[in-house]
């Protein structure tokens, strides 16, 4: 609703990523939010700074001869990406950062032992994201939840890797959406927010 009210502010004090196979439902709310998201992985801890949301859309001017501004626009493209960096390195984060593939025991006699192999050849590693964060509204104890579901999309960018001895190593990433056919969302917003009622 137009006005000023504290009680719309939003920040994402707690929130998850998660990864799927393209075409896994989209989790409906439940009683426990582990239970929604059961068919989906958990990629774990991330960095503080949380996810940063992009969106970009490129549009072309038409000029004409009887006018110096453009008399129109027309879309050419659309970037929506998600970016952020993941702390732990397992068998699900490492082959989501790298592209593909997947971790593999090694063959006794070793012990706890696991290789991953990079591909000389990239190839496209497709697949649905998922973002969850919790909030309090202001001035209440009232939570709301916000979920955010991109069906189909991969890795299009990572961060370098940096191994120290004073800092943990991050998986950095930016995960950019991909249609996922005509007449289909891009990207879903599913919201737990009773702000959004006409009579709030």
């Amino acid at each position: 609703m137009a006005g000023n009210n504290s009680a719309e502010i939003r920040v994402a004090g707690v929130g998850k990523l998660y990864v799927a196979k393209v075409g896994t439902a989209v989790p409906a709310f439940g009683a426990d939010s582990a239970t929604d998201w059961k068919d989906w992985t958990d990629l774990g801890f991330t960095t503080g700074d949380g996810v940063t949301f992009s969106k970009k859309d490129k549009l072309e001017a038409i000029d004409s001869w009887q006018s110096v501004s453009p008399v129109h626009y027309i879309y050419s493209a659309r970037d929506l990406s998600l970016k952020f960096s993941m702390l732990q390195f397992n068998e699900d984060t490492l082959p989501f950062f790298m592209g593909g593939g997947k971790v593999a025991a090694e063959p006794t006699p070793a012990v706890d032992t696991y290789k991953y192999e990079i591909s000389e050849r990239p190839f496209a590693d497709v697949r649905a994201l998922g973002l969850e964060f919790t909030d309090v509204k202001a001035g209440g104890t009232t939570a709301v939840t916000y979920r955010f579901i991109i069906p189909r999309g991969q890795v299009t960018a990572s961060d370098d890797i940096k191994l120290a001895r004073k800092a943990a190593s991050q998986l950095g990433v930016t995960f950019s959406a991909m249609s996922n056919g005509d007449g289909k969302p891009l990207a879903t917003f599913i919201m737990k927010d009773s702000q959004y009622s006409a009579t709030v």
